[in-house]
Parts: C-alpha cells; structure tokens; sequence
C-alpha cells in the first residue's frame, strides 16, 4: 500500500488493457496504471479493442460496455469464443442491470459500476491478476525424484512411465507436492481432497497414502517422499 491507502502493483505485474472511449476516462486509468507500475494498451473503440486484445495479449482487459463500432459485451463474446480466458473487468453506467448480468453470463470476472473509486478499481485489478498467477503456477509441472505431475493433464509419471491413479489419489498427491514440507492434518486433508460432505475417517486418509506410495514410492516401506509426521499426519519432500 501507499500512504492513500491504494494497492501497488507486484513486481510480475502483466499487461493491462484498457477499452474505453471517453478520452479522459481513459487517459486517466491508462495514467493510474503506469503510475503503479502496469504496462498498459489503449483503445478507443471497440474494433480497436478486439484487435489490441489478439495483438498484444494482455494479461486483463478493463473494458467498457458502450463504445462505438463493437460493445463490449460483443467484444467479450468473441474472446470467449475464440477461447481467450484474459480476465476482463467490465464497466457500465450504476443501474444497469442487464449489463451487468450479461456480462458475466458472457464470461466477465468481474463487474464495476461507474462513477468508481479508484481505490476500488486498482484493488479489484490486482485481485483477478494475483488469480491469474495463481492459476498459472498451479498448472506448472511439479517434478521431485523420478516423479513428475502435469496438473494441466491430471498426468502422474515416475521415471517416464505414466502411473494411473485415481482421482482422489491424484489429488491428494497434488496437494501434498504443491506444498512440499508442510505437515498436513489428516483432518486437512479430509477437508481439502474429500470436502466436508465425506463421512470419512483419518484410515481413509492412511489407506490412500498406503496406495500411493505402492505406485510412487522405489521403497514404499521406506518411503523417500511421502512422509508420515508422528502425531500430525502427511507431508511430501521434494
């Protein structure tokens, strides 16, 4: 935060794209943004924005709804169709609606009324850009010994060879390795891999990491990755 209270940017902080044809408005967020470190792209219409939106790829998109040429609400349907999953924020006049309910039933992440705070706005940006990178690092191989998970394809190999494991085996395993180190509770893990509604029990947790190590584990006696924590329960070393 700065001395006003207003979020700054993080270091990986992307490309932000701004679609707006009111000239101060956008100059000004285009002015907002590079003071808090964003790259940032303009456009002033809405043919200008789908194509600054192929060409320069950014990683969000703020986007009015009334331009000229295409609305931002077209604009929005051809990027879901094209298959582009860039966050996009959507701005409209306070007391429309429909705008915004289309616009998120279009695919929209996130919605703001004008007039807005600017706090508010440059808050909200860095939220979809923290999600952005969250779900960026989470589809990242995780590779430890001779296992390798591909979280994009579900995929779990040791030494090459693909091992088929369950879905609540490769879950469990996911979790374990995206935290490496951490203890976790078989409590933790009923509620993060079975969710709440699971009437299951701390063996439930011990016999599925009996199983997974049988699969993962050169020495599933001695395992070298799955570790069991006295008194706590599981954690994976890398």
């Amino acid at each position: 935060m700065n001395g006003k209270g207003v979020p700054t940017a993080r270091e990986e902080v992307g490309t932000i794209l701004v679609v707006e044809d009111d000239r101060s408005l956008r100059e000004g967020l285009v002015m907002n943004f590079t003071l808090q470190g964003y790259r940032t792209v303009a456009a002033r219409d809405g043919k200008e924005g789908l194509q600054r939106a192929f060409d320069a790829r950014p990683d969000l998109i703020v986007l009015d709804i009334m331009l000229p040429d295409l609305s931002g609400l077209e604009i929005l349907e051809e990027l879901r169709d094209r298959d582009q999953d860039v966050p996009v924020l959507i701005l409209s006049a306070r007391g429309r609606t429909g705008d915004k309910v289309e616009g998120l039933r279009l695919g929209a992440d996130d919605y703001l009324g004008k007039p807005f705070e600017l706090s508010e706005l440059l808050a909200r940006v860095e939220a979809l850009l923290r999600r952005r990178r969250a779900r960026a690092e989470a589809a990242l191989p995780i590779r430890f010994g001779e296992v390798e998970i591909d979280p994009s394809l579900r995929r779990v190999a040791v030494a090459g060879t693909e091992i088929p494991l369950s879905a609540k085996e490769y879950e469990l395993l996911h979790l374990l390795a995206r935290s490496p180190g951490r203890p976790f509770t078989r409590d933790q893990i009923l509620e993060q891999v079975w969710r709440w509604d699971f009437e299951g029990t701390a063996r439930t947790v011990d016999n599925f990491i009996l199983a997974l190590r049988q699969k993962i584990e050169a020495d599933p006696a001695n395992p070298r990755h799955i570790k069991t924590v006295r008194q706590v329960g599981y954690k994976l070393e890398m």
